[in-house]
């Protein structure tokens, strides 16, 4: 009972360091938000791992990929430039008010359509249920940053949350079947972040900046 009490507590913790990584100006606090999440789904893989040892494999590597290497490559893209994100599209008033909202509604989606949402019996319980509810507002906060940040590096951050959504939703539905822990471990974006990393960097020497909106001139 108290396993799935902090599963729970550290699933919430996640729309937290969501929103943190998404609203943080400053890139380096945003990236320690970022990498307080990645040791949160990884603490959360290993609670479960409690019950499904199978999944501590799942685990390292969610440590090594999440936590060293992403972040590692985040550190070292953020390092090269300046520190300060580019004014985004969408001011951090309005921000919160529709980054509740999307919260708001997964909650209500989960817990009214639980049966249809959930592939098990067990994803129909606590803290199952809530924990989908979670992984959805983690999935949407980092789709929201993607289409709404200016600065290139604030994207990559976005769609390293929407994957861990995708993480959490994944283990939250089915932890106790075998096939999990490899898709869990095959769907990682290490590759993806590498390469769009590397591209940022290509076109801030080439640009002086981070801005996406000046790729337009990419044309010329």
């Amino acid at each position: 009972m108290a396993a799935m009490e902090t599963i729970r507590v550290l699933s919430l913790a996640l729309i937290l360091t969501s929103f943190a990584a998404i609203e943080l100006r400053n890139l380096r606090m945003a990236l320690w938000a970022y990498m307080l999440q990645a040791l949160l789904l990884v603490a959360i893989i290993f609670v479960f791992a409690t019950f499904h040892p199978a999944l501590f494999i799942w685990g390292v590597t969610a440590l090594l990929t999440k936590f060293a290497i992403i972040s590692w490559l985040l550190a070292q893209s953020i390092h090269q430039g300046e520190p300060q994100e580019y004014p985004p599209l969408i001011e951090l008033l309005p921000s919160v008010f529709i980054i509740g909202l999307l919260a708001l509604a997964t909650y209500r989606l989960t817990h009214t359509y639980t049966t249809f949402l959930a592939p098990t019996k067990l994803a129909t319980q606590e803290p199952f249920r809530t924990n989908i509810a979670v992984s959805l507002t983690v999935f949407l906060i980092g789709l929201y940053g993607i289409l709404t940040r200016r600065d290139a590096i604030k994207v990559v951050i976005g769609l390293c949350l929407m994957e861990n959504g995708a993480h959490l939703s994944l283990v939250s539905l089915a932890p106790g079947v075998r096939e999990t822990v490899l898709i869990g471990i095959v769907t990682d974006v290490v590759i993806a972040v590498w390469i769009l990393l590397y591209l940022i960097n290509e076109i801030r020497k080439q640009f002086g900046s981070t801005d996406s909106f000046k790729l337009s001139e990419l044309r010329w």
